[in-house]
């Protein structure tokens, strides 16, 4: 269903989940390119701008948590921009419809509007959409930084686990950012020229905010990298100590072993007629034992 908000000349129209009556009514009404409203009948499509004499198109990608609030997720965005329109096509429960559900409420109350042209409006929907992604990427940063202080607990599985699903956001964050980087630079370049004038700075924070979410990626991919590699040093290091101490162990009780089955064998050997024959083999193995744990501390083996 469309629904439809007038602000002075400037109407957004917002459509959730669109029909095929949608689009429909979009490619009569508009005249939009075919292959931009095929797009818009799948998702998962490619980030990009396409760019025609009287309107753009824009397909986002942006992060959300799912419903477990633990793995990040692409919402895309579909914006039809034109001199005095905007068009947003998107999903359910996200970001932009609840924009579009508090400008609602807006008009209802009668209040007046602080957008003045369809380039305003699309710079207030990026800088919501930003700056919800950069309290995203900052909690999935708080998620490493909780990580590295719980790396040298005795919580291996937990450890291995966090970093996993962390090691998963942030690959996902870089597949999504990367590609939009050489698009939000369009922007501040000016081949992107919008419909208003003296929008230059406006256009030049939004690629700040994007620089800075990139940014912020491409430190917290070095950072899981750099807990991955510690956390594997860790493991390594702990599973070459247990091996050393059950190795002394055994070192230790082969000779042992060897004496025992010796004497258990039914054969005439030094003291086994002496009635003090057991005695004299434990004081035997003991001596044996502080001979070998004697020698092993002197090499610093243990």
């Amino acid at each position: 269903m469309i629904e439809t908000i007038k602000i002075g000349t400037l109407n957004w129209h917002h459509i959730l989940n669109p029909t095929e009556e949608d689009l429909k009514y979009l490619k009569d009404n508009f005249h939009f390119h075919p292959l931009d409203i095929e797009d818009c009948r799948t998702y998962n499509q490619r980030p990009k701008i396409d760019i025609y004499d009287d309107y753009y198109f824009l397909i986002l990608h942006f992060p959300d948590f799912d419903k477990s609030d633990i793995f990040l997720q692409t919402k895309e965005v579909k914006i039809f921009w034109g001199e005095d329109y905007i068009i947003t096509i998107g999903q359910s429960h996200w970001i932009v419809t609840q924009m579009f559900k508090d400008a609602l409420e807006q008009e209802a109350r009668k209040e007046e509007f602080k957008v003045n042209s369809s380039d305003a409006l699309l710079y207030k929907i990026l800088e919501k959409l930003m700056t919800k992604s950069l309290l995203m990427i900052r909690k999935v940063g708080s998620e490493l930084e909780y990580i590295s202080q719980e790396l040298f607990s005795k919580r291996a599985k937990k450890s291995i686990e966090q970093i996993s699903v962390s090691r998963k956001n942030v690959i996902l964050l870089n597949t999504m950012f990367k590609p939009q980087l050489r698009l939000f630079s369009k922007f501040e370049t000016g081949a992107i020229k919008g419909f208003a004038e003296n929008m230059e700075d406006y256009w030049g924070n939004i690629l700040d905010y994007y620089q800075k979410m990139w940014d912020m990626t491409e430190d917290y991919q070095e950072l899981i990298e750099g807990l991955s590699k510690t956390f594997d040093s860790l493991q390594t290091n702990k599973i070459n100590e247990i091996m050393k101490v059950l190795t002394m162990v055994s070192a230790i009780l082969l000779p042992l072993t060897f004496i025992t089955g010796l004497y258990g064998m039914n054969l005439g050997l030094p003291f086994s007629n002496d009635p003090k024959a057991f005695w004299i083999i434990i004081i035997s193995m003991v001596v044996i034992v502080f001979l070998m744990i004697s020698y092993f501390k002197k090499r610093k083996w243990m």
